[in-house]
């Protein structure tokens, strides 16, 4: 994580609870909670999706005001049953499913509304969740807008980025047959389904790399290194192409078309100018449909919320919504 960090967000606190949330079809999902117990709620919706949440996400909060929740979502972090096992039966894992369980732990924790933090993955599931469960929400806030609209997609992961990062193109490239690279989501999800390890633990990792590399204006080899772990990277690589394979299980432009359900919730989305993984296009996008929304273009980042503006950018926003 960047050592600059220290200087921009809250110190390392531990959970003072941690539990598993029952959810259905068999999931046991890891949930934390930290900070001040009578507090202020938010939950943390991390990205992915298939990444998992990390001790630093508590630190975009102050301790003294919030009551701080982070969920492992389905498949992946510490939540069971987990998508890096061989033989991973995702079926029972859609945006559906996740607002499910995210509304589940609400009620289950007594909170009447929470502050609904995402970005990228997160992003689309907290705008998700929002639009479907209005009433829950307080505020949100946002980085890293991505809808999983077809031309998104295509960007990232079917050669658009690979105009400004071809030699990093040709290793995502290279696990996949010539004549199936016309259509490499679905080249990639054929090898990531198959059980055998020595099938899918390469492309996962090649598929985890890709995006790993591409998260941050200077390329992070700790983060690189983390990602491509191959338990963590199957599970990310998996979970990711499941939901993208099926556009999300949303109707195109659907959440971008549905703010009108949580126009009047307050809100701050912030974008990284030369973010390669899920371009400002879509958060512009977002943020002309949505004008009521605080929108910040931070001008020397990319995608990552460890990036030093984005992260600054961040803790402003819940410092701002903490008083209300």
């Amino acid at each position: 994580m960047n050592e600059h960090l220290d200087d921009i967000l809250y110190p390392p606190i531990e959970p003072y609870e941690t539990g598993e949330l029952i959810a259905g079809e068999g999931n046991r999902l890891y949930f934390e909670q930290s900070g001040n117990p009578d507090g202020k709620p938010v939950v943390f919706l991390h990205g992915g999706p298939g990444a998992g949440t990390s001790p630093w996400h508590r630190r975009f909060f102050n301790p003294e005001v919030y009551r701080i929740v982070l969920l492992d979502q389905r498949g992946c972090g510490r939540s069971t049953p987990h998508a890096g096992e061989p033989d991973a039966d995702l079926r029972h894992n859609t945006t559906w499913h996740l607002v499910a369980d995210v509304e589940l732990l609400r009620k289950n924790l007594g909170i009447d509304k929470w502050q609904v933090f995402g970005g990228s993955w997160g992003s689309a599931l907290a705008l998700a969740y929002a639009q479907a469960h209005p009433a829950a929400v307080s505020e949100l806030v946002l980085r890293g807008i991505f809808t999983l609209r077809r031309h998104e997609l295509e960007w990232f992961y079917e050669g658009g980025a690979s105009a400004m990062l071809p030699d990093l193109w040709e290793e995502f490239l290279a696990p996949i047959p010539v004549l199936e690279r016309a259509r490499l989501i679905e080249a990639y999800h054929r090898r990531l389904s198959d059980p055998d390890p020595e099938v899918h633990t390469p492309v996962a990792i090649a598929w985890s790399r890709w995006e790993a590399s591409s998260l941050t204006l200077l390329r992070d080899p700790e983060l690189i290194e983390a990602m491509t772990e191959p338990r963590a990277a199957v599970a990310f690589a998996r979970i990711e192409n499941h939901y993208f394979l099926n556009g999300g299980w949303f109707d195109e432009g659907q959440l971008i078309a549905g703010v009108d359900a949580i126009r009047h919730i307050p809100a701050v989305i912030v974008q990284g100018r030369y973010d390669t993984c899920t371009p400002p296009m879509t958060a512009w996008d977002l943020h002309r449909a949505w004008p009521e929304a605080e929108f910040t273009m931070v001008p020397d980042a990319s995608h990552a919320a460890s990036e030093p503006g984005i992260a600054a950018a961040l803790r402003a926003a819940t410092d701002r919504f903490a008083a209300s």
